[in-house]
């Protein structure tokens, strides 16, 4: 704050120092597993992201917020219900 109790960033052209924003920390918080086995669900992710991960090797994160790299066939498990019911919502 300069002498009339204004920020600095109020005034630019006024301001004859450095101006600190102070940024609120945020955690950023998603279920990452690369494990494929230990989670035998099929997830919902669009196919422009999956196709982008085979290319890549980026993971992607699925509706229900796993994030991984997508290696096997998601016909050979069931759809997770996570995944399911947000997709549901969605369409509503």
């Amino acid at each position: 704050m300069n002498e009339e109790g204004e920020s600095p960033l109020s005034d630019p052209e006024q301001s004859t120092g450095t101006a600190v924003l102070e940024r609120p920390e945020t955690k950023e918080e998603t279920r990452q597993s690369d494990d494929g086995d230990a989670d035998r669900f099929a997830h919902y992710v669009s196919r422009e992201r999956i196709a982008e991960s085979r290319m890549t090797g980026r993971p992607v994160v699925a509706l229900c917020g796993k994030v991984w790299v997508p290696k096997h066939d998601p016909s050979q498990y069931p759809v997770c219900p996570d995944c399911k019911r947000i997709y549901e919502e969605m369409r509503r």
